[in-house]
């Protein structure tokens, strides 16, 4: 199949660049942030490095949505939640969409398979999940973190069907591009595992402006992360949503990870740090909005968005 990349940032080079390299298939990349479009262009591709070390030049081919006029089978997303609509809309604008194209996302936090139900049918979505950690150093330049082959994902079609062929296909070339797909039964489900993953790394780690291995190096550390999956099991179980670990199992992925990425800065700090806007709302602001609509409040996961929001702010008196 061909694919292409709606989003060429971090995670949509690792994830295009491994499918090209190591499945072999036909990637496209569509970004519409200039500088990272111009930067391509004149250096003929993106450098990609792994830990920082072995920076090469891999050609790949990007465009912008209006030049764009190939045909890919499934465009994988990789946009930041609170971008995703203006993208939409211009990539629809510009004719780049079909009715038989497929549409896989593995966005942090939630909201947007609302917003690409928009624009493909729901039969042809597929969602997604990532456990892998990987920094844009800037336009046309990627550094993926952690071992090959240390990659682990999931995905589960939308519509809470058996894959179909296109699907099979799809997991068969991100098995190839040795991305470590597993394929699950339930999206909601699946997805929200992510969701309240991300509530304790991602947002903890931002606040104190920490490497993940420097945040589990606190003894209270597990605790603190206890205390935000027991909400979020709270407010889901309420909601009829079931993740795929326990929270005991939770807290084992967060230590497990702290120190495996003991290096890494999560995207939402990348985020902050490069003064942008963060994905808070969709992560830790997603889970306490789902409990309010089942009468539970998520209090600390409600705090944990205004400090957020505080610390966003904060940053004009530095």
């Amino acid at each position: 199949m061909k694919y292409g990349i709606i989003g060429a940032g971090a995670m949509g080079y690792r994830y295009g660049v491994l499918l090209q390299e190591n499945a072999g298939v036909e990637v496209d990349f569509i970004e519409t942030w200039e500088p990272n479009v111009e930067k391509v262009k004149e250096q003929g591709g993106v450098y990609v490095s792994r830990d920082h070390e072995n920076k090469h030049l891999v050609p790949i081919n990007i465009y912008y949505p209006e030049d764009y006029k190939g045909h890919p089978d499934v465009w994988i997303f990789f946009k930041k939640q609170m971008q995703l609509e203006e993208e939409l809309k211009r990539d629809s604008a510009a004719g780049i969409f079909h009715d038989d194209q497929y549409a896989f996302a593995a966005m942090n936090g939630m909201g947007h398979f609302d917003k690409i139900e928009k624009y493909f049918d729901k039969d042809k979505i597929v969602c997604g999940t990532a456990m892998i950690a990987t920094v844009l150093n800037g336009p046309g330049d990627v550094d993926f973190m952690g071992p090959v082959n240390g990659e682990s994902m999931h995905l589960a079609p939308y519509n809470d069907k058996e894959p179909d062929e296109t699907v099979k296909a799809l997991f068969n070339d991100l098995k190839d591009a040795k991305l470590g797909p597993i394929m699950a039964n339930n999206w909601i489900n699946m997805c929200m595992t992510k969701v309240v993953f991300n509530a304790v790394v991602n947002t903890l780690c931002t606040m104190f402006e920490v490497q993940m291995g420097q945040f589990i190096q606190y003894p209270k550390a597990p605790e603190m992360a206890r205390q935000l999956f027991n909400e979020s099991f709270d407010a889901c179980e309420r909601a009829g949503i079931y993740m795929d670990q326990t929270r005991d199992e939770q807290v084992q992925t967060v230590i497990d990870n702290c120190h495996q990425l003991k290096f890494h800065y999560p995207s939402m700090y990348q985020d902050f740090s490069k003064g942008r806007e963060t994905e808070v709302d969709y992560i830790n602001g997603y889970i306490a909005k789902l409990g309010r609509d089942n009468d539970y409040v998520c209090r600390t996961h409600e705090f944990v968005v205004n400090q957020v929001h505080l610390v966003e702010q904060m940053r004009q008196f530095k």
